[in-house]
C-alpha cells in the first residue's frame, strides 16, 4: 500500500521536509517511489506537484493527514482539512512518580479496614 508522507531531510535543528510517495511499511529514510515537493515548516514555505498528488490519490495512494492538510492549504486537494489531535502534558503537579503511587497503594493495602 502506498502512502504520501513527509520525509524529515536537513541539519540538525533546521528541519526541511521533502514530500514523497513511499510504501507504508519502509523506513522514511528508505528511498521513494517519487518526490513531489518540499515543505520548510520555518518559512512555512511549500511546493507542490499538484498533477502527481492528484495521480498518485487516483491510483490508491493514501497521504497522512499533516500531508493531507498541507495541500488542502496549498489548493493541490480540495477536501476539508483533517482535524489533528494531540496528546495533553501533565502539568508537574499532577505527574506522579512511580515510586511515590507504589507507596500510597501500600500504605492504603496496610491499614486495616474497620
Amino acid at each position: 500500500m502506498l502512502t504520501i508522507r513527509l520525509q524529515r531531510v536537513g541539519k540538525k535543528h533546521q528541519p526541511s521536509y521533502r514530500v514523497v510517495v513511499s510504501e507504508r511499511r519502509s523506513k522514511l529514510s528508505g528511498p521513494p517511489i517519487e518526490d513531489l515537493g518540499f515543505y520548510n515548516p520555518f518559512t512555512k514555505e511549500a511546493s507542490l506537484n499538484k498533477e502527481r498528488i492528484e495521480h498518485w490519490i487516483k491510483v490508491g495512494a493514501h497521504s497522512t493527514p499533516t500531508v493531507h492538510n498541507l495541500c488542502v492549504a496549498k489548493g493541490a486537494v480540495k477536501a476539508p482539512k483533517i482535524n489533528l489531535k494531540f496528546k495533553k502534558r501533565k502539568s508537574d503537579a499532577e505527574a506522579e512518580t512511580p515510586a511515590e503511587s507504589k507507596k500510597e497503594k501500600a500504605a492504603v493495602s496496610a491499614t486495616p479496614a474497620a
